[in-house]
């Protein structure tokens, strides 16, 4: 059979690996190529199938993610009004994606698009119950703002312990119906399960560091910004209802 690849004459050459770095993979079998074969005029060589794939999704990653990341920006300064808080929620929820990041070493995945899917499902999940934590710290705080007269830094600690406490159910509910539901895709073996694995993995590792993501860094966090406005005088009750 005579077959041709843009107008030109195309042999095909068919590799099959059990590794799970395609990318890896392809570019060492790059480096090895161009050490040993010396192509002729004319003739050019250009590696497809899985890996061409998976450059196209990384492409298509590479403008998914800031678009994702702008959408959750913009939607938590609708919620707070406030380009700083949106900002400290966005970074410290890197904190909890660390969990993700050991399990996915444990277990040997590399980075992939499934695996970053993972982790964009990851960083949503904690992001909104970041934000519901600051609301429920939010709340706290302003009943101490409108039933007391001054506000002074002792009240702070108070006001942050009793709003974090009431999210302690909430969450630690949210992470076990989570662990629940992912964690037997990690020792399943059916069809499909090699693809649900790297999604799986990040999320069922970072739903943990999340909890305490949640539970410590971000009260602390709300206590240190609020008592630098406390000083600086513009501690205000904010506009913000649980609803959101």
């Amino acid at each position: 059979m005579i077959r041709d690849e843009g107008g030109r004459l195309a042999g095909y050459v068919y590799i099959d690996t059990s590794t799970r770095d395609i990318g890896g993979y392809v570019a060492r079998a790059r480096q090895a190529v161009q050490r040993r074969v010396a192509l002729p005029t004319g003739y050019a060589l250009q590696w497809t199938g899985q890996y061409e794939f998976q450059v196209r999704a990384r492409e298509r990653l590479m403008l998914l993610l800031p678009l994702v990341f702008a959408v959750i920006f913009i939607l938590l300064y609708l919620t707070f009004r406030s380009v700083a808080e949106a900002s400290i929620v966005m970074l410290s929820v890197v904190y909890a994606m660390t969990g993700g990041v050991i399990l996915q070493r444990m277990l040997g995945y590399n980075f992939s698009v499934a695996v970053w899917v993972g982790y964009i499902a990851l960083y949503g999940v904690a992001v909104q119950t970041g934000v519901v934590m600051v609301v429920y710290l939010h709340e706290a705080l302003d009943k101490r703002l409108r039933a007391a007269t001054s506000l002074t830094e002792s009240d702070l600690p108070e006001a942050t312990v009793q709003g974090s406490v009431l999210r302690l159910r909430p969450k630690l509910m949210t992470v076990s119906v989570v662990m629940a539901g992912l964690v037997p895709i990690l020792w399943s073996t059916g069809v499909g399960s090699d693809v649900m694995k790297p999604i799986a993995a990040p999320i069922v590792g970072g739903m943990v560091t999340s909890a305490i993501h949640v539970l410590v860094v971000t009260p602390v966090i709300f206590f240190i910004m609020k008592r630098r406005a406390l000083r600086k005088g513009t501690l205000k009750p904010s506009d913000m209802q649980r609803e959101v």
